[in-house]
């Protein structure tokens, strides 16, 4: 018999309708008893003004409580040896999904980790090599500039018809250069840098950040170690002495009752120092470094990290350093070109990872790019590289302003990337505050009307048209577009780049004028970040204020950061009659079962860290003792938990009176920060907040020549009108300010504009256009110019 087909019924599946998920009263942070249901396998924005509760309502309630419940599904086993994950602040959540989180934080510092290691690049190249490559030299391993070459042997019982011993050899081959080990560098210590040889250990003759000479470890180690004379100058010591106490390798050692282990200067400085990627250093541990040490491409991998054996196998003409070298996008054509049967499957799987590359915009990147020398908006491109070739569906993807670091030629892309992901059966939730990407969304969630305390709730959800009609602060500005100044300013100097050959610029001459809002933008990997950071001549008073991490603990916040705790610490000891340091959570203040940190914090290594409230502050940091001393009916806790808006209010009269504070929470407001908390941990920040926050410090320096990368990142479109006010304000009080910048509302309210292109990576590096906004508009000889005649139209049809 035929088989003849069922008819569908009229009945839906039960398995089919579960296709939203539904978030009921919703408390985490700012958020006000918020319900929302979300459509499953559809592209949904959030958006709203900084500090609205975007975040709070998409990562840390959706995506945590998602990640929470997978925590759960490990064997008992795993989970007793871990804290319990707290739950968010929320009634119901129902139909959650998978959650995978693509954020802005940027990768791992490692000095080994790269590009190529932080996605399958490199493991794929690896084998392709130990297949491919002549002379042979072993296994993948051979290829890996984080494996070392060891060998050895060892006495081994072998059972059989009887016990017996033999001797085994062993070795492995790895691909680390021995001299550098796999780190591209080598250090060269000043050593008068590390202590005075006209004192002895006893006198104090340490000059290393931490080290002093009446710590019990240094007493311990090398005071008592029996290796050294600790009351004897170290000029006077013998050449034994010198030996074993600059290079000694780790001893044990009895000092008094204990057993320590000892080690020579230049190993523990090694080990202390130098393996760390210098971006995450301390302030003054950098400074020291940077003053002691010396790194210098190591001249016997020449840079590329690899033994010579690893780099003498070639495919062709080509080793895998040459490989790793190439900007990606020439690596994929040259795997293109590679017809080898054998290893098909493999090279299919290396060519869809780097044409990956290609379509998110990150083409000009290579392999062997350090992964802690990408930008934010880099970082999280490169996290989407694994992502996108992925087999699994019906997960839920949450991304943190995606088109951070993008050109508005790259956007579209991006905006592409994210409907396949859609396309293939995911949920894809997008917090985000470019209209090119609200644009293409199938629902938009409006969060507000306010930041921090003002926001929390749901003030719009819908389609773009609605949004557009509606009467929210996004909806209004959603078509807001800046039009050129009808005059700009006149330079009153320059700043001279010659033969500027910094990474990919091509002997670079411009003249960066002074007294007058600068802008220079091109796509991403064009050059400006080269131009502007490598090659900006040194000294002539240049702030730098990037969007990179602020260093510190999660007890820094804008209150410890900015300084303004200090005249707030001594206002509450005047007006109670006790110590400053009282009101301190890093000092006598602080809560003892927490110590000041608010929150008991486990680190679980190769998962995410787990921070749960602590109960005997609830949060506060503070000694309850501390907590009953008040300044105008307030606490300390209570002050902190205050928006820059409410303190700035608050400490205008009465004992709270205190201008040096008021000072500074203007200079947070005007750079747009007024919804921030006085005690929100500074790692909790966003890179434009953090941004910001290092230009509010800033803008009572005397440097002349302000140096802003990115500013707008994570500022709602009702916020750039803001920002541009205020860089006009530093302009007009004598400051030269250079922005590196995409967005079109700061290219056109620019003075002057240096364009860098035309393309990314080799393709770039040049100055394609120097001169005002409305000559760059007239030209259109440039991506930037017509995108930036193309806003402008924008505007003028608006404003028809």
């Amino acid at each position: 018999m035929p088989h003849t087909p069922a008819t569908s019924s009229p009945v839906p599946h039960p398995a089919d309708s579960h296709d939203l998920i539904r978030v009921h009263g919703a408390r985490q942070h700012n958020l006000k008893d918020v319900s929302i249901a979300l459509p499953k396998r559809r592209l949904t924005v959030f958006t709203g003004v900084s500090g609205s509760g975007k975040s709070s309502l998409a990562f840390a309630t959706i995506a945590a409580e998602s990640q929470r419940l997978i925590n759960e599904t490990y064997p008992s086993f795993a989970q007793n040896l871990m804290p319990s994950q707290a739950r968010p602040e929320v009634d119901v959540l129902e139909g959650l999904t998978a959650a995978i989180i693509v954020d802005q934080q940027r990768m791992g510092s490692d000095p080994r980790s790269t590009v190529g290691t932080a996605t399958d690049a490199n493991a794929m190249l690896r084998i392709l090599f130990s297949r491919l490559g002549t002379p042979h030299i072993g296994p993948p391993s051979a290829y890996s500039f984080n494996t070392a070459s060891i060998s050895g042997s060892a006495s081994i019982t072998v059972e059989g018809g009887g016990k017996k011993a033999a001797t085994a050899d062993f070795s492995r081959t790895g691909g680390m250069c021995p001299r550098c080990e796999g780190r591209g560098t080598i250090s060269d210590i000043d050593l008068t840098q590390l202590y005075d040889d006209s004192k002895s250990i006893a006198e104090g003759a340490f000059t290393i950040p931490g080290w002093k000479s009446d710590s019990w470890w240094t007493v311990r180690t090398y005071a008592e170690s029996g290796f050294l004379d600790p009351h004897k100058p170290i000029a006077e010591y013998t050449e034994q002495e010198m030996r074993d106490f600059l290079y000694r390798e780790a001893t044990k050692v009895k000092a008094g009752d204990s057993t320590v282990t000892y080690e020579g200067l230049i190993p523990k400085i090694q080990k202390s120092f130098l393996s760390k990627d210098r971006a995450s250093m301390q302030p003054h541990v950098r400074e020291f470094v940077d003053r002691a040490v010396t790194f210098t491409t190591c001249p016997s991998c020449d840079g590329t990290r690899l033994s010579e054996g690893a780099r003498s196998s070639k495919i062709g003409q080509v080793s895998i350093a040459d490989a790793c070298a190439m900007e990606i996008r020439d690596l994929a054509k040259w795997v293109r070109d590679l017809d080898e049967p054998t290893v098909a499957p493999l090279l299919d799987a290396l060519r869809q990872t780097l044409d990956s590359f290609e379509e998110i915009g990150l083409g000009y990147l290579s392999l062997d790019r350090p992964s802690g020398t990408l930008s934010g908006g880099e970082a999280q491109r490169v996290k989407m590289i694994r992502h996108l070739g992925s087999s699994l569906t019906d997960v839920t993807y949450i991304f943190d302003e995606p088109t951070v670091g993008l050109h508005p030629h790259d956007i579209q892309r991006m905006n592409d990337l994210l409907l396949r992901l859609r396309d293939k059966g995911n949920t894809v939730l997008v917090v985000e505050h470019k209209p090119e990407t609200i644009a293409i969304a199938d629902h938009v969630v409006d969060l507000g009307p306010g930041p921090g305390s003002a926001g929390g709730t749901i003030c719009f959800e819908g389609t773009l048209d609605a949004l557009r009609s509606s009467e929210t602060v996004t909806g209004r500005h959603l078509d807001d577009r800046a039009a050129l100044k009808d005059t700009v300013r006149t330079p009153t100097g320059a700043l001279e780049i010659r033969g500027a050959t910094a990474h990919n610029l091509h002997d670079v001459d411009v003249d960066v004028p002074l007294g007058i809002l600068t802008v220079v933008t091109g796509v991403a990997g064009a050059g400006k970040s080269s131009l502007v950071h490598a090659s900006l001549p040194a000294g002539k008073g240049v702030v730098s204020i990037d969007q990179s991490p602020i260093r510190g603990s999660r007890r820094s916040n804008p209150a410890t950061y900015t300084g303004l705790l200090e005249p707030i610490r001594k206002a509450f000891a005047k007006a109670n009659g006790v110590k400053p340091a009282l009101f301190s959570a890093n000092s006598q203040g602080a809560c003892p079962t927490c110590n000041g940190v608010g929150v008991i914090h486990t680190g679980l290594g190769i998962m995410a860290d787990v921070s749960t409230p602590c109960e005997d502050c609830d949060g506060k940091r503070f000694h309850p003792s501390v907590l009953e001393h008040r300044l105008e009916g307030r606490d300390i806790s209570e002050v902190l938990a205050m928006s820059v808006t409410e303190a700035a209010e608050f400490f205008t009269a009465g004992q709270a009176r205190i201008p040096a504070a008021r000072k500074i929470l203007e200079r947070l407001a005007d750079v747009g920060l007024g919804y921030l908390s006085l005690g929100q941990p500074l790692t909790t920040l966003s890179g434009g907040e953090r941004q910001r926050l290092k230009l509010a410090t800033h803008m009572g320096d005397t440097g002349g020549v302000y140096v802003l990368d990115e500013p707008t990142t994570g500022l709602h479109l009702a916020d750039v009108a803001q920002l541009l006010g205020l860089l006009d304000r530093l302009v007009d009080s004598g400051k030269s300010v250079i922005v590196i910048e995409h967005h079109q509302a700061v290219m056109a309210h620019a003075d002057w504009i240096i364009d860098l292109g035309p393309g990314a990576g080799h393709d770039g590096g040049r100055v394609v256009f120097e001169g005002t906004p409305a000559d760059l508009v007239a030209a259109r000889t440039t991506l930037t110019g017509e995108h930036l005649a193309d806003y402008l139209a924008g505007a003028a049809h608006n404003g028809a």
